[in-house]
């Protein structure tokens, strides 16, 4: 997929990116998310790599410093836009920033998607401070969400549009390590959805009630390297 459709990919899922994200199975990740970053952003200046619609600024916005984001779509862009965040459009592997410019960088739900992890992940390196940190997310080979995708195939993103029309990668923890830049040190794994098998579950009273306490468990658990969103906790020496 080159650049341009990957910009209408994404303008086309503007449109439905949050119906159900502040609900739920949905609003478990984000929440989940949030609770790995906050620590991290208090008092920094952080960017987002791939910010969206703005949904985990939002969360953030309390705690950091400066915050800012950056995305290839402007149809994502312009409802970040709305919520009055500082975003520009960009490419992950091409930050619009000088060297050594953040505390803290992350990226959730995108590096998957960049065929070029290596050159995202060095760019997101870059633009760290020494000692600051980098938070990546990894799409898990060895996950229930990746044998979910598998039997149940790819999920609409729009009324014309599949998540097969994108470029997805997923990785085993030890591939995704390897992905990991020089300089850049791996301090611990967390793991969002480790034992959720479809987000259906979640609308299951007290099935999903479980399911939501298990979740916060294994977030930062051994088990957190069978995470369906495997999230890797850097920082730049």
């Amino acid at each position: 997929m080159n650049e341009n459709a990957n910009k209408s990919y994404y303008d086309d899922f503007s449109g439905w990116y949050e119906r159900e994200r502040h609900h739920g199975y949905h609003a478990m990740l984000d929440d989940l998310e949030l609770d790995i970053l906050r620590p991290l952003a208090a008092g920094r200046e952080v960017l987002e790599v791939g910010c969206g619609t703005g949904l985990i600024m939002k969360g953030l916005d309390a705690e950091a410093k400066r915050l800012v984001g950056v995305d290839i779509s402007a149809g994502m862009l312009e409802e970040a836009r709305t919520r009055g965040f500082d975003v520009m459009e960009g490419r992950a592997e091409d930050l619009p920033f000088g060297d050594s410019t953040f505390d803290l960088v992350y990226s959730f739900k995108v590096l998957a998607h960049v065929e070029d992890i290596g050159k995202a992940l060095r760019e997101m390196a870059r633009v760290v401070r020494p000692g600051g940190h980098m938070v990546a997310e990894f799409y898990n080979a060895l996950s229930l969400r990746n044998l979910a995708k598998r039997i149940g195939g790819p999920r609409k993103i729009s009324a014309r549009r599949t998540e097969a029309e994108v470029f997805t990668r997923w990785d085993t923890p030890r591939q995704a390590r390897g992905h990991l830049p020089r300089g850049i040190v791996l301090e611990g794994w967390r793991g969002v959805r480790v034992f959720t098998p479809a987000a259906v579950f979640h609308k299951i009273p007290v099935a999903g009630g479980i399911l939501e306490r298990a979740e916060r468990f294994a977030v930062d658990s051994p088990l957190a390297r069978f995470g369906g969103f495997l999230v890797a906790v850097c920082r730049k020496s």
